[in-house]
């Protein structure tokens, strides 16, 4: 009951008023019925109050992931067949249409049963990986591009034509094993993450390429580099930004020196987007697209779903940071946009409790 009761004496007036005339309790329900109806508007509208206050809609859309079962500074979630599907379906809702294993082994730990590999000392997989990832793809009517093997070696001598050799005897043989099978077999992925003036690049990302094309009939490839920017740094150190950061005008030449070496065989560039500051965005992407057009290659952006800004590596980043760099990317006038990484940082059923929340927020932006 609504009406204030001071004292007894009160009470028993209500209670015979009460019994005169049944049309009082109406309105006394009434009245309560009313207060609970202008909360439940006051609810809606401080929901509403909550809505984006950006333009939606307004950026580069995410269309590609890579998929990181293979890595050395983020967790394994240790996912069967059952999580791995729902999350082709999470990653389809939103319109990712391929997915990027990026890379089938690193140093002893691999994604399938390499015969070759295995001969050379890796530890036999759980699981079969790659055949899981090419029947979700297949499945889910996603492209696939495998990630090549990385020994490890370029990343101790900063040397990267150490990896042509044993990728030799993986592209063949997961060409003949895997990629022939698949309908969503649909490219190549040169794994090696390098960035200006890496020792042998240019002669190792035109030999795995080469051969790439010609043993799957000339499905394309691309690379993901870094742009050497304050916040390139050693994820393992403890410093987010450097004093030693390249400019604008060394990244033009230094990576069109690149791009004419290898643009024969090296379809697409997906710089990674995460090393250079947000009021950076524009005058470099601008150039990577200058670039790309120059040597006939698309101009794809690898948008970093986690944070590089925080002590802590790492974690899904604040959804305006995401924000601001697709749309840079669409400023741009870029090709594709593919992340890294979907499962661990934008994935509602990541271990991460903030990927599902950053999932939410891009499909309330982009209207999905």
């Amino acid at each position: 009951m609504c009406a204030k009761i001071n004292n007894r004496r009160d009470f028993l007036k209500q209670m015979a008023v009460a019994g005169a005339s049944a049309l009082v309790v109406p309105s006394v329900l009434g009245g309560c019925a009313g207060a609970v109806a202008k909360s439940k508007e006051t609810e809606s509208a401080l929901l509403a109050s909550g809505d984006l206050i950006v333009p939606k809609n307004n950026g580069l859309q995410i269309t590609g992931t890579f998929l990181d079962e293979i890595s050395h500074d983020i967790p394994h979630q240790n996912w069967g067949a059952k999580e791995w599907d729902a999350d082709f379906g999470y990653m389809k809702a939103i319109g990712i249409d391929t997915v990027i294993m990026i890379r089938s082994g690193y140093r002893k730990f691999i994604t399938y049963p390499s015969k070759y590999l295995l001969k050379k000392g890796c530890y036999m997989p759980s699981m079969d990986l790659l055949d899981l990832f090419l029947r979700l793809a297949d499945k889910h009517g996603m492209k696939f591009y495998f990630g090549l093997y990385d020994s490890g070696k370029y990343w101790d001598t900063g040397d990267l034509s150490w990896e042509v050799e044993d990728n030799k005897y993986v592209i063949d043989e997961v060409w003949e094993d895997y990629g022939s099978k698949h309908k969503s077999f649909g490219g190549w992925y040169i794994s090696g993450e390098i960035s200006r003036k890496t020792k042998g690049a240019i002669g190792a990302f035109h030999a795995m390429g080469k051969q790439c094309k010609e043993v799957s009939g000339g499905l394309p490839t691309f690379i993901s580099p870094w742009i050497d920017g304050k916040k390139a740094v050693m994820a393992s150190g403890s410093t987010l930004t450097k004093a030693d950061a390249v400019s604008v005008q060394e990244h033009e030449r230094e990576w069109g020196e690149i791009f004419s070496g290898i643009h024969d065989v090296v379809d697409a560039c997906a710089f990674q987007d995460g090393h250079i500051d947000y009021d950076e965005l524009d005058a470099f992407f601008e150039v990577n697209k200058k670039l790309a057009d120059k040597y006939g290659m698309q101009c794809w952006t690898n948008a970093e779903s986690f944070d590089r800004d925080m002590p802590i590596r790492f974690l899904p980043i604040k959804f305006d940071k995401l924000r601001l760099k697709l749309e840079a990317a669409k400023r741009a006038g870029y090709d594709k946009a593919i992340t890294f990484e979907f499962s661990h940082f934008m994935s509602p059923q990541s271990a991460y409790l903030q990927a599902g929340h950053l999932y939410d927020r891009y499909r309330e932006y982009f209207e999905i």
